[in-house]
């Protein structure tokens, strides 16, 4: 994704100085130890690092959604190390994903293609959960899983968060049917190949899934698009972002308001390009949630840095951006 002039100065400043050289910096904009084989995931839950100021709450308090699960799976991400586009790691990530949607009883689609980008052709792969609904009709959530191509990168927020919310969203969902469809897209290729954020070096995995619902009439179902990315930070601050659909906005932060989460889900805007801009493009209402804070308050100095890691994330902002993402398809599920 690719943050705002003032964002991305900030963040800029911030990373460049505390770690130039390391990894390097993305340029300014005026918009934005591998595991060897996958395995089960109370194995991920087991292992992953105790967490206790910050556990996430029980389960019944957040409609459902175990924020320590979801925290496992950001573990069992991370546990594979980086994970760019075309790389064994980001296989052996896919082969785990698709083992862990079938053990939830999720009718998945892959779709794998070949990607020009400024380092040649690269293979990519996009996973959609798709879950039946009674009518007419299909809400789509979504997240991107693959990690920019950086030194000792494992992206355990960027995006490795919103990855394991989608992993548990699609556990408790693929049970339940609705009045419409819900279908959960995990996409490959949304960073950059280069250093700089520049189209369309960018969202290919969203734009290829975008390009071929529009052409098998598909787009033309979708109801409203849900996007998370960046979404594991002790100091959520989640602002809307201008460009996304003003009805569907107002839902989602309306829903969190209701949900107690107004101090989170915050009345104030960032601007913002990221994979909900391949369906925006194509008419589909989108929104993202997404936490540009990295100011004073604000604890993303890591963003794009080898320091992004399993410690920044934290299981209590997972469980409450999974239960704000039920209780919007709820909403949703009504209109």
């Amino acid at each position: 994704m690719r943050f705002g002039l003032v964002n991305a100065a900030l963040l800029a400043f911030g990373a460049c100085a505390l770690f130039l050289g390391v990894a390097g910096c993305k340029a300014k904009a005026d918009n934005k130890n591998p595991a060897s084989n996958p395995a089960p995931f109370m194995s991920a839950l087991t292992t992953a690092p105790p967490q206790s100021p910050s556990d996430g709450p029980p389960p019944e308090k957040t409609g459902g959604f175990d924020g320590n699960r979801a925290f496992a799976q950001v573990a069992k991400q991370v546990s594979f190390g980086p994970r760019p586009s075309g790389s064994a790691a980001i296989a052996k990530t896919q082969d785990y994903f698709l083992a862990e949607l079938k053990s939830y009883g999720c009718t998945t689609e892959v779709d794998a293609f070949n990607a020009d980008t400024p380092a040649g052709r690269v293979p990519m792969k996009n996973i959609l959960v798709k879950i039946p609904g009674e009518k007419p009709g299909v809400i789509l959530l979504g997240t991107h899983y693959d990690t920019k191509r950086l030194e000792n990168f494992v992206g355990a927020d960027d995006g490795g968060s919103s990855t394991g919310v989608m992993l548990e969203l699609a556990r408790l969902l693929c049970s339940q049917r609705g009045r419409y469809a819900v279908w959960i897209a995990f996409f490959d290729g949304e960073e950059a190949v280069r250093q700089e954020w520049q189209d369309p070096d960018n969202c290919y995995g969203s734009r290829e899934m975008a390009a071929r619902l529009a052409i098998s009439g598909d787009i033309s179902k979708i109801k409203a698009f849900l996007l998370a990315d960046i979404v594991g930070t002790h100091t959520p601050h989640f602002k809307r972002v201008d460009n996304s659909t003003p009805w569907l906005q107002d839902l989602v932060w309306d829903v969190a308001r209701k949900l107690g989460y107004g101090n989170i889900f915050l009345d104030e805007s960032t601007t913002m390009e990221d994979d909900h801009k391949s369906f925006l493009k194509r008419n589909v209402p989108s929104v993202d949630v997404i936490d540009p804070e990295f100011g004073p308050g604000g604890d993303i100095f890591y963003w794009h840095t080898p320091e992004d890691t399993l410690d920044k994330i934290s299981p209590k902002t997972l469980a409450i951006v999974g239960h704000v993402f039920l209780e919007s398809v709820k909403r949703l599920q009504t209109k």
